[in-house]
């Protein structure tokens, strides 16, 4: 499976720490092993799909589009606050 990052994925993945960055790895393997394991968007995110995990005690959303059979792009990571607002601007 080839993984596409965005600059604004990168730029949040530099600023957690090492147990943070374990949990993302572990949400990115599961979307990559079930394309499908997200929630569907629809109107302006049609397309996009976000996948639920947990990062200590908090909540983490990682919006992501499949392209392909082979090919995932990753958009976003963060915190539910804010995080559909800041994918609209994104992802246009």
């Amino acid at each position: 499976m080839r993984i596409l990052v965005t600059p604004t994925f990168e730029r949040t993945v530099k600023k957690l720490h090492r147990q943070q960055k374990a949990a993302l790895d572990e949400a990115v393997r599961t979307i990559a092993r079930q394309p499908k394991a997200g929630e569907p968007k629809v109107g302006d995110l049609t397309g996009v799909q976000v996948h639920k995990f947990r990062m200590g005690n908090l909540l983490y959303l990682m919006a992501y589009r499949v392209l392909d059979e082979n090919t995932l792009k990753l958009l976003m990571v963060g915190p539910h606050e804010n995080f559909y607002r800041d994918l609209k601007r994104i992802d246009q």
